[in-house]
């Protein structure tokens, strides 16, 4: 008999035919747990349609992904000297000097595209030049790694990952096929406490706030603490995105809703800061436009 079948007799078992229930087995999971960028990087892998990798091929697949990880704290860290974005802070290494046909350097050069670009769509709450030291890229790469860190998974034949780059989510697939991910977003105030869940598939999510590392977001038009808002989460289709407008919400507060509501596929949730006990959220206009036909 197979294992995951059932057999119940009828109300008369001396007639009746037996009944079958069949039970899905639970999809194979796994999880790694991986130091990195300041904060614990967490990797959930679900089973999905295709076939699941070997074992061989599992371990593969996530040193890979751990070798991603090194790499790009080797390019951007700036607590290593000989990282690119070091050289870039010191003056030792110029941006004209960059060149598309090295890799380390085209990646940084996209990373200063899309730190350009989020500082032009805020309206220059997220500045990472307006920070001590020079140019410090950490309020988007960190999401932007995590994306890289997903796909790569993906395309080695994971259909259902979650990357976890503390609190930069980036999510693929269903961790079940009825039930998207759902991420907890924490009060501000109290640990314990989750105020709002944002489920999520093929999108990613990033919480900036004060509560956990002080105030280190820095308002780039008087360089003090940003006190805009107390914690802002974002979702959007990319966690660099989402880090982004997270990071410059804490700079804004409630004058930067206008951006989240200008982003395709974006919603924001911000706790305004102390001593309000308010809280508001906004959405993708595209999202409250009355569907054609």
């Amino acid at each position: 008999m197979s294992p995951s079948s059932e057999i119940s007799p009828g109300p008369d078992s001396s007639e009746s035919r037996p009944t079958v229930t069949h039970h899905r087995p639970d999809a194979r999971r796994y999880t790694h747990l991986q130091e990195m960028w300041g904060t614990v990087v967490v990797i959930d892998l679900v089973e999905g349609t295709r076939t699941w990798p070997s074992d061989d091929d599992l371990d593969t697949a996530i040193h890979e992904a751990v070798d991603l990880m090194h790499w790009v704290d080797e390019v951007f860290s700036t607590y290593r000297e000989t990282s690119l974005v070091s050289a870039l802070r010191s003056g030792r290494l110029a941006e004209a000097d960059l060149s598309a046909a090295d890799p380390d350097h085209a990646a940084l050069m996209e990373v200063i595209a899309a730190c350009r670009w989020g500082r032009e769509v805020t309206g220059g709450a997220f500045d990472p030049w307006a920070v001590p030291g020079g140019f410090d890229p950490s309020g988007y790469v960190k999401g932007w790694a995590a994306e890289l860190v997903a796909d790569l998974l993906v395309d080695r034949g994971f259909d259902n990952v979650c990357v976890n780059a503390g609190g930069d989510i980036v999510t693929r697939g269903r961790p079940a096929p009825d039930q998207p991910w759902r991420i907890g977003i924490r009060h501000p105030d109290d640990a314990e406490a989750v105020v709002r869940v944002e489920e999520l598939e093929d999108a990613a999510i990033a919480t900036s706030g004060a509560y956990e590392r002080g105030d280190h977001i820095v308002d780039p038009h008087d360089h003090g603490p940003a006190h805009g808002a107390r914690s802002a989460t974002v979702v959007a289709l990319n966690a660099g995105l989402a880090e982004i407008l997270s990071t410059a919400l804490i700079v804004a507060g409630r004058d930067g809703a206008i951006w989240a509501a200008s982003e395709r596929g974006c919603r924001a949730y911000v706790v305004d800061p102390a001593p309000a006990d308010t809280a508001w959220s906004t959405s993708w206009v595209g999202d409250r436009l009355p569907k054609a036909g």
